[in-house]
């Protein structure tokens, strides 16, 4: 169970900091999609620099909880705006790791109290 929860948390932060970084790096495809729903540029960077600490923050047991719900915020706002856009797979993948983000911080609250 525990190389589980490493693979799922090795692939979480991934996740976050590589749709974070994309957003900083104003990746034509994100830029676009976000704008319609009124992100500046400022707002979008922003927006992957909170994803990108997020994600860094899972890394260390101290700070995963918080980490994991930070990217969990991101991740559900970019959920909206994908339900709004109508693409139902990206929506799916990203309601997935939503679930598996709610699984790291029950983890990592059962870690720390036992």
């Amino acid at each position: 169970m525990k190389k589980f929860q490493i693979v799922v948390l090795s692939i979480l932060v991934f996740l976050a900091v590589s749709s974070g970084v994309t957003k900083i790096l104003l990746m034509p495809q994100d830029a676009v999609f976000f704008g319609k729903y009124g992100f500046t540029s400022l707002l979008l960077i922003a927006f992957g620099a909170t994803q990108v600490v997020g994600g860094l923050m899972m890394l260390a047991l101290k700070t995963r909880e918080i980490g994991a719900a930070i990217v969990a915020v991101t991740f559900a706002i970019s959920a909206v705006l994908l339900i709004l856009e109508g693409s139902v797979p990206t929506t799916i993948a990203t309601f997935i790791a939503l679930a598996f983000l709610g699984l790291t911080i029950k983890w990592t609250n059962a870690a720390r109290n036992s």
